[in-house]
């Protein structure tokens, strides 16, 4: 018998999946299955990885994927039901995770000089999956079961419900749709897609507090909050309190008194003096962010190392354990990996000492933060996961070795990029392989399978990431005011790698950021929380903060105990149509402005106030909270089918 999911059966020890072992032998993946997944998984690749150019902006393709892979189920391949549109969502964020991770230091070789050549690109990209797949798969088990209640892993959720509502429909159903309307038509109006109101409220102090505070009514972002609650947003928030109203300021008061020969450590042309809030924030600020989480990640992972070791054992133990699948694709993909970076970093390194000290670093590296992007997952979902900060943490490192060795010259600059893009491409990869499989675990497929369709949505898209790049690769060199590509990421990279290797970088800001986290280990805090919050704009961690508060409100306001758990977990199935209409008018309105359909509209006058941005978002909590609060009494659903 077929037994419904829901958002309360997340929560319990023992959760009972979608369906039953039985209901599973003749569904799933097909021949139409795997070519409608790889059709998404192209989309996904070369949308994101154009959009995340030209604008720095990506967008999970986990929740678009369900939505879209619903609709072709029904038409093409219907009798496949949920198995089948799950496998599709996870081609969809396999293919995604790519260029989400790689855009951010692929282009930089293209920046300092170099050529991306197409096959060495393809390499890299595909071992760096097979090793984010493998690491990720001898800790899956104990992140996805052991931890289940604990990692809320809400975009998991999200995408769950998605599909939950597809096959169910009913109450669940209701409720994602009216999210699903609340975060479309705000993001419609927004910038992101038409610009007829300003969707962001900025507050700046003055010249002897400089601070800045901004809020942007996002509805994604609200969703999220909703999901992961308030104690792991008021985490993330503190963070952010700490980066723009005591570090920030602080650096600013200083960079006020700087002489008239003092310029910042990455812009000559600039004088610390006449530095403002965002550039302050940008140049320096956000480096103690980025050593916050290289520390947070070394912590992390090293409280980790008993799970891994315990993971490695019950994986070589598979085949005398009844009932629990065997993980030979995962441990195969690994060693591939781990054994191959070498030989093909000898190859494109033309030299064999580099190789074995880069690749050594690079697997150390990666492997820690692949486990934390795989929890982060679980806290955060994957749209905001900080990938950029994971990877300037790395960079570091690295380029710090190469320094020391004395491998300065541009030429190995290229080489370290290329190591970075295996670094860079599996954080993002673990991150998106984790949560499709949490999805996988709450509808009760396969994991072999899961496993199996997400690698080839991956390495699809890895020819599709590096293909666009090296298409573009012209329009990428141009530096101007006004360039056709933004790269904010690749360019941040490029200049740090070149600032290491040069001996111009802000050293004392990484180390600033490693004694913070270290402070916030004494005290019991969750370090990559904190860092998130301090390194992600506040305009984010804000919104997020309010999503959680409006489920606070839900709580206090309802006293029933019956009452408040349907109205909670209505509120889980409008979060989830928030995500879903954020993300997905979302998504669409970056394509229509990367190729020039809508052209970019700011709004004037009081459309484009901050007093505007607060109307929207009192409009944007009502409709949240109001269709919750009517809900007079909980859901009774037939037991028996």
């Amino acid at each position: 018998m077929e037994k419904t999911f829901s958002k309360h059966t997340v929560a319990k020890t023992h959760y009972v999946p979608y369906a039953t072992d039985g209901a599973k032998e003749n569904s799933g993946g097909s021949t139409a299955i795997m070519i409608m997944g790889a059709i998404l998984a192209t989309i996904f690749a070369a949308s994101t990885a154009y959009s995340g150019m030209k604008a720095g902006l990506t967008v999970a393709a986990g929740i678009p994927g369900s939505i879209i892979g619903s609709g072709m189920v029904g038409v093409f391949a219907k009798k496949k039901g949920i198995f089948g549109k799950n496998l599709l969502q996870g081609m969809s964020s396999g293919g995604e995770s790519i260029a989400s991770g790689m855009i951010y230091v692929l282009p930089a070789i293209i920046i300092i000089g170099g050529k991306v050549n197409f096959f060495a690109g393809i390499a890299v990209g595909a071992l760096a999956v097979l090793f984010a797949v493998g690491v990720a798969s001898l800790v899956e088990n104990y992140l996805l079961v052991e931890e289940n209640g604990k990692l809320m892993y809400p975009e998991s959720t999200a995408i769950s419900e998605a599909l939950d509502a597809s096959e169910a429909g009913g109450d669940s159903l209701k409720h994602m749709g009216i999210g699903f309307g609340i975060g479309g038509i705000i993001t419609l109006l927004t910038t992101q897609v038409f610009g007829c109101v300003n969707s962001v409220m900025t507050f700046v102090g003055n010249s002897s507090y400089r601070w800045k505070i901004s809020t942007e009514v996002n509805p994604m972002l609200a969703g999220i909050g909703f999901v992961v609650g308030l104690d792991v947003s008021l985490t993330m928030f503190a963070g952010s309190i700490l980066a723009n109203f005591g570090i920030t300021p602080l650096i600013a008061y200083f960079t006020q008194m700087a002489g008239g020969g003092a310029h910042v450590w990455n812009d000559t042309h600039m004088l610390m003096s006449q530095m403002n809030i965002d550039m302050v924030a940008g140049s320096y600020t956000k480096y103690i962010g980025a050593g916050m989480m290289l520390c947070g990640g070394i912590i992390g992972a090293i409280k980790l190392i008993p799970v891994i070791v315990t993971s490695i054992k019950k994986t070589l133990n598979a085949r005398n354990d009844v009932g629990e699948e065997k993980n030979s694709l995962g441990v195969v993909s690994l060693l591939v990996a781990a054994i191959a970076i070498f030989i093909v970093g000898a190859f494109l390194a033309g030299n064999i000492v580099i190789a074995i000290i880069a690749g050594i670093l690079s697997l150390v590296l990666a492997l820690l933060f692949v486990i934390v992007s795989a929890r982060l997952a679980g806290t955060i979902g994957c749209s905001n996961a900080p990938v950029s900060g994971m990877t300037i943490a790395s960079l570091v490192v690295m380029t710090l070795v190469f320094a020391l060795m004395g491998w300065t010259a541009n030429a190995h600059n290229e080489i370290l990029l290329l190591f970075g893009v295996f670094i860079v491409t599996a954080i993002s990869v673990g991150g998106a392989y984790t949560q499709t499989q949490k999805v996988n675990y709450l509808v009760g497929g396969r994991r072999s399978e899961m496993m199996k369709y997400f690698m080839i949505a991956a390495l699809i898209g890895v020819i599709v990431v590096v293909g666009t790049t090296v298409i573009l690769a012209p329009q990428l060199a141009i530096k101007s005011a006004n360039p056709p590509f933004g790269l904010p990421q690749a360019n941040l990279i490029a200049t740090l790698t070149t600032g290491i290797l040069s001996g111009n970088l802000p050293w004392i800001m990484i180390i600033v950021g490693i004694i913070i986290a270290i402070v916030c280990w004494m005290l019991g805090l969750s370090i990559m929380t904190v860092a998130l919050g301090f390194y992600l704009p506040i305009s984010t961690t804000s919104i997020i903060l309010v999503g959680a508060l409006l489920k606070l409100l839900i709580e206090k306001l309802t006293k029933d105990k019956a009452l408040r758990e349907t109205r909670l977990s209505s509120g889980v199935s409008l979060s989830s149509g928030l995500i879903a209409g954020g993300s997905i008018i979302g998504l669409i309105g970056i394509i229509l402005h990367v190729t020039g359909v809508l052209s970019n509209r700011v709004p004037a006058g009081f459309a484009g106030s901050n007093g505007m941005a607060v109307i929207l978002l009192i409009i944007m909590a009502a409709t949240i909270v109001i269709p919750l609060m009517r809900i007079k009494q909980p859901a009774r659903k037939a037991q028996k089918q």
